[in-house]
C-alpha cells in the first residue's frame, strides 16, 4: 500500500530523513516511533506529498507520489499534531466545507457527515464552534476530516498529544477501530500508544531507520528478558547449590547482605517465556520458604531507549 525507498529529506544541511525504506501493507496499524526531531513528521509530510524528497521513492498504491500527488492525496487522509480546525467554525459547518474541499459529491456529503459523527463520537459537539471544544473533541473533529472522502490510507502524527489520560484512552481506542477498516501509520515517540494500537513498528533515529518489525521481534532482535525478583529464606550457599536446577534460568545479583534471613536475589530468562511457576516448584522441592516472587519484562520503552541513545 505504502512503499519508501531510499527516501532522502534535507533542509539546507540538516538531513532530517537519511535512506528511510520500508513498506506498509494494506490493512495495517504501524508505528513510526523516535524522539523529537528524529524525522517522523518529516517522513509523513513526504509521504503525504505536502514536502518533496531530495532522493528516494515514494509511493502510494503504486502510484508514485512525485508524479500524481492529486491522485496519492485522494487515498490519504493526514491528520497533523495540532489538528487544523478553523475555530470559529461550527462543527457539522466545518466538516461539510472539508467534504467540499476533498470532492465528495453535494449529494453524499450529509451522509458522509453523519457517518464520521458516529465513527468520531461527536452527536454531543454537534452545534459548537470548533475552538470552544476541548482538545480531545478537536482531535476527534480533525480525524472526521481526514477520513471525510473516505481514504484507504490514515497519517496520523502524535494524535494523542497533549490530551489528558481519558481523552487518550478514547483517542487510542478510535484509531484501534479504525484501523479494523483502513491502513494507519501513527506516529508517535510513546510506547505505550504503540502497544496498545499497532501491530508493527517503525523506529527512526537522527533520520535513520534504526529496526523495524512487530512488537515481539524488536523486543528479541535487542535481547529483550524477563527478570524475577525472589525472597527465600535460605543461606547463599543452599540457594547458589540449587539455583543451576532451574531451567533457562540464571543467577542475577544478590539484593541483600549475605547474613540476613531471607535472601534476596534476581534470576534472569532469556527466552522471555513466564517460568514463575517452574521457580515456585522448584523453592517447594527444595524446601526453600519463598516470601517472594515477582517478574518484570523488557518494555518496548527500554528497546526504545537502547535504540535512539546516541
Amino acid at each position: 500500500m505504502i512503499h519508501v525507498e531510499h527516501l532522502h529529506k534535507s533542509f539546507g544541511s540538516v538531513h532530517a530523513v537519511d535512506d528511510v525504506s520500508f513498506e506498509v501493507s494494506r490493512g495495517e496499524v504501524v508505528g513510526l516511533l523516535g524522539p523529537n526531531g528524529a524525522g517522523k513528521t518529516t517522513t509523513m509530510r513526504v509521504i503525504t506529498g505536502y514536502l518533496s524528497a531530495n532522493e528516494g521513492l515514494v509511493s502510494v498504491d503504486g502510484v508514485p507520489v512525485s508524479e500524481d500527488g492529486m491522485e496519492t492525496r485522494q487515498k490519504i487522509g493526514y491528520l497533523p499534531e495540532n489538528s487544523p480546525l478553523y475555530l470559529d467554525m461550527e462543527v457539522y459547518e466545518f466538516l461539510s466545507y472539508i467534504a467540499r474541499l476533498r470532492n465528495v459529491s453535494a449529494k453524499k456529503i450529509n451522509r458522509r457527515i453523519i457517518e464520521m459523527i458516529e465513527i468520531c463520537g461527536l452527536k454531543s459537539v454537534i452545534g459548537r464552534q470548533a475552538g470552544k471544544l476541548s482538545k480531545g473533541y478537536r482531535q476527534r473533529v480533525g480525524l472526521a476530516a481526514a477520513m471525510i472522502h473516505k481514504p484507504p490510507i490514515l497519517i496520523l502524527d502524535e494524535p494523542t498529544s497533549g490530551l489528558d489520560p481519558n481523552q487518550i484512552y478514547e483517542i487510542r481506542e478510535l484509531i484501534k477501530n479504525i484501523g479494523q477498516e483502513r491502513t494507519v501509520i501513527l506516529s508517535t515517540h510513546i510506547m505505550q500508544e504503540v502497544e496498545a494500537t499497532c501491530s508493527r513498528a517503525l523506529i527512526i533515529n537522527s533520520g535513520k531507520l534504526v529496526a523495524h518489525g512487530t512488537i515481539d521481534e524488536l523486543l528479541n532482535r535487542s535481547g529483550a528478558h524477563i527478570n524475577y525478583t525472589v525472597s527465600i529464606k535460605a543461606t547463599r550457599r543452599q540457594i547458589e547449590e540449587r539455583v543451576t536446577l532451574l531451567n533457562n534460568v540464571n543467577f542475577g545479583e544478590w539484593l541483600t547482605d549475605e547474613l540476613s534471613e531471607h535472601q534476596r536475589l534476581t534470576l534472569r530468562c532469556s527466552d522471555r517465556t513466564n517460568h514463575s511457576e517452574e521457580i515456585f516448584n522448584w523453592a517447594v522441592k527444595n524446601a526453600f520458604i519463598l516470601t517472594e516472587l515477582t517478574h518484570e519484562t523488557t518494555s518496548l520503552e527500554s528497546v526504545f531507549r537502547e535504540l535512539t541513545q546516541n
